[in-house]
C-alpha cells in the first residue's frame, strides 16, 4: 500500500479480525502518535498498539496511575486513526470506570478508528495503600464485557477481555477467563505468564485467540510454540516510546551543551513524569482515616 494511502476504518478492522482467523503469531509495533504509526505500517508491521501508560506518558507527562481521562486517550487514538495503515489496539484500561463507562469508551473509540481494544479487569484507580494489580469481580469483569459488546457499533471491532495471570492462581485464571470468553469476548488478553508450561495450562481450556503481554519474556521467544497454543498477538513492550523519549533528551542535551546524564529511557520517563510529586498528593488526600 502506498504510503499516503489509508484503509478505512471497517477495512483496518477486517484486516485485524483476518489475523485472528491465522495460525500464526504477530508483534504488536507500540505507535503514540501519528508518525509512529505511519512508521509502523510502512515497516511493515501487521498490527500496533496505542497503550495506555504510553498515552499517558505522551499526552499528560504523568506516571500510569489512571491519570488519563478518557478523552484524552481518545483524542491521540483519533489522531493516530486519521492515518494509520494499519490496525491499532488500544489499550482501554478498566474502560474509564463502570460498565457504563465501559459502554461510552467504546463508543469514542470506535469513532477514532480502533481495530481493536482491551478491557482489563483491574481495579482503578488503585485505592490508597493497594496493590495496582487488585482484580474487580468475576461478575462485574463479565458485566464490562457484555456492556463493550453491547456499545460496538461495527461487528468488526474485536472486544479483548484481559487479566493478570501473576496474581491468580491457575483454576481463578481459568475461570476468568472463561467466564470473559463465554460472555462473548472475541479474544483473551493475559499478562503475567510466566513460561510456556504456564500458558499451556490456561490455553487448554480456551477457544478464542489470545493476546499475550510478555514485555520481552525470554521464556516465551517461541512463536511457532505460541501460534499453536492459540496465541495470536504478543505485546513485548513499548521499547519504541522510550527510545524516542532518550533520543529527545540526548538531542536537546547536547544541543544545550549540559552534561551527558547516565540515566537509561525508562528512568528518565521516571524522572519526567514527577511520581514524587504525586505520592505527597496520594497520602495527603487519600489516605484518609475514619
Amino acid at each position: 500500500m502506498p504510503i499516503m494511502q489509508r484503509a478505512s476504518h471497517h477495512e483496518l478492522r477486517s484486516a485485524f479480525r483476518a489475523l485472528l482467523a491465522t495460525e500464526s503469531c504477530f508483534h504488536t509495533a507500540s505507535v503514540f502518535d501519528p508518525m509512529s504509526a505511519r512508521i509502523a505500517a510502512d515497516l511493515g508491521f501487521e498490527v500496533g498498539i496505542l497503550g495506555g501508560s504510553v498515552a499517558s506518558l505522551q499526552v499528560i507527562a504523568a506516571p500510569d496511575f489512571a491519570l488519563i481521562t478518557l478523552s484524552e486517550f481518545v483524542e491521540q487514538a483519533t489522531r493516530i486513526g486519521r492515518v494509520s495503515r494499519l490496525p491499532v489496539i488500544a489499550d482501554a484500561d478498566h474502560g474509564y470506570g463502570n460498565a457504563l463507562n465501559v459502554m461510552r469508551t467504546v463508543v469514542e473509540l470506535e469513532r477514532a478508528g480502533i481495530a481493536a481494544l482491551t478491557i482489563e479487569d483491574t481495579l482503578l484507580p488503585a485505592q490508597f495503600g493497594r496493590k495496582s494489580t487488585d482484580l474487580i469481580s468475576v461478575a462485574e469483569g463479565v458485566g464490562k464485557i457484555r456492556a463493550a459488546l453491547e456499545a460496538r457499533v461495527d461487528p468488526d471491532l474485536a472486544i479483548i477481555a484481559r487479566t493478570h495471570a501473576g496474581v491468580l492462581s491457575i483454576d481463578e485464571v481459568i475461570s476468568r477467563t472463561l467466564a470473559y470468553q463465554q460472555a462473548g469476548a472475541d479474544g483473551i488478553c493475559i499478562v503475567g505468564i510466566e513460561d510456556f508450561e504456564h500458558l499451556e495450562k490456561i490455553a487448554e481450556h480456551l477457544s478464542v485467540p489470545l493476546m499475550l503481554v510478555t514485555y520481552g519474556n525470554p521464556k516465551l521467544r517461541d512463536d511457532a510454540r505460541l501460534a499453536k497454543l492459540g496465541v495470536r498477538i504478543v505485546v513485548n513492550g513499548h521499547a519504541a516510546y522510550f527510545a524516542a523519549i532518550k533520543a529527545t533528551y540526548d538531542c536537546l542535551r547536547e544541543q544545550r551543551g549540559a552534561v551527558a546524564s547516565e540515566l537509561s529511557a525508562s528512568e528518565l520517563a521516571l524522572k519526567y513524569t514527577l511520581p514524587e510529586e504525586y505520592i505527597v498528593w496520594a497520602e495527603e488526600f487519600m489516605d484518609v482515616k475514619e
